[in-house]
């Protein structure tokens, strides 16, 4: 009798965090189902670069452990990306393609972790832009980044590469700023 006590105590146990698991990811999916990539233009000039990668996971810029559920990014799984001069075109293995246009790229930079990968140093990209959203009222849409790991050794410099030269240029200074700064000190 004491077996079936055990058993019966630890599949309720089991049964509880496997209704947390699902209610946790449910509620991540409903904050987030605002978030969303682009829908990929019918008209796409060559491709610049085509490489294989793992796709980690999309998080808040500056909060890599922090999963977002973005439609079409919020699993892990192995996936191509192509670089265009329009964007960026990420086919993740069972989920549809996700474009971010070239002027929605902020950039792309080294990283070592994300929410469910730890890697050497400087071993996964970091692909930085900002996901459509269809909630209006909270203005301007917030920057995340997508975690890439190359597949194949080289394809890393060549992926930053690629998206730094499509990327939207970072708004610059003015003369005038710079003088008026200056003058202060």
């Amino acid at each position: 009798m004491d077996k079936w006590i055990g058993a019966l105590v630890a599949v309720a146990v089991l049964a509880v965090i496997a209704w947390l698991m699902v209610r946790s990811w449910r509620r991540r999916a409903a904050r987030d189902s605002v978030l969303s990539a682009y829908p990929v233009p019918a008209v796409r000039g060559e491709a610049v670069l085509e490489a294989e990668v793992l796709y980690v996971a999309t998080t808040p810029v500056g909060e890599p452990l922090e999963r977002l559920a973005v439609q079409g990014l919020a699993f892990r799984g192995a996936g191509r990306i192509e670089v265009m001069p329009e964007g960026v075109a990420l086919r993740i293995a069972g989920e549809p393609v996700s474009f971010i246009p070239a002027d929605r790229v902020a950039g792309a930079e080294t990283a070592s972790y994300a929410i469910d990968r730890g890697v050497e140093p400087e071993g996964l990209i970091a692909l930085s832009w900002v996901p459509a959203t269809s909630d209006e009222s909270e203005g301007a849409a917030p920057r995340v980044d997508s975690y890439l790991r190359a597949r194949y050794p080289g394809d890393q410099a060549r992926i930053i590469r690629a998206i730094h030269d499509i990327a939207a240029a970072p708004a610059a200074p003015r003369p005038e700023q710079h003088e008026s700064e200056a003058s202060d000190d």
